[in-house]
């Protein structure tokens, strides 16, 4: 069994191999993170975390959002992926911060939202993980689980089947989110996309 800072060290590896020309790589994501982010209904002067926000894509819709006096942070464990947002500009739409989101360096209900894009499948542990995140988030905040293709086209994308096991399958994730913390409201699994939204109850 891995230890975790074997998985921390393979995520770095392969984002930090990747970070250069991900966005080139996914060029049409955009509006499908922006439809994503407006799914979550943020107020103006919202608080809100993009955990694992890689080259940044969502930090911008999450700015339109929440507005100028709204809070908006992107966490991530791979410096290439930040460096590659700070190029981008993305850094002017929120605050980067290096940090693993299994420990996130915030304090327990200060926010008002985690937007999560990709993230699930490279948690060591996802219980634990979830569960930080519900920590950071106040009670009635909410979480987005979301992938702009959804878990069959993905899986086609990477040459393998979708198993009974999948993480992201609705019979497995329901109970994992609500072992940690989060109450799922909503799972869509289309080609499109994929999201799951979740409250954290009060």
């Amino acid at each position: 069994m891995r230890n975790m800072s074997d998985d921390h060290t393979h995520v770095q590896e392969f984002f930090a191999a990747r970070a250069a020309d991900w966005d080139s790589r996914f060029p049409d994501d955009g509006p499908a993170h922006a439809a994503a982010v407006a799914e979550l209904r943020l107020c103006e002067g919202a608080r809100v975390l993009d955990a694992g926000c890689g080259t940044g894509r969502a930090l911008a819709p999450l700015r339109a959002a929440v507005g100028p006096t709204g809070v908006v942070l992107g966490v991530d464990l791979t410096p290439a992926m930040l460096e590659a947002a700070v190029r981008a500009g993305r850094n002017l739409d929120g605050q980067l911060l290096l940090a693993d989101a299994a420990t996130l360096p915030l304090r327990s209900e200060s926010l008002d939202a985690v937007f999560a894009a990709g993230l699930i499948a490279h948690l060591p542990q996802p219980g634990e993980n979830l569960r930080e995140l519900a920590r950071v988030v106040r009670p009635g905040g909410t979480l987005a689980l979301f992938h702009p293709i959804g878990r069959a086209a993905l899986a086609a994308r990477q040459g393998r089947r979708i198993t009974p096991d999948d993480l992201r399958a609705e019979a497995n994730l329901g109970p994992l989110l609500a072992g940690s913390g989060w109450r799922m409201t909503s799972y869509a699994d289309e080609d499109a996309r994929f999201l799951v939204l979740a409250v954290r109850p009060a």
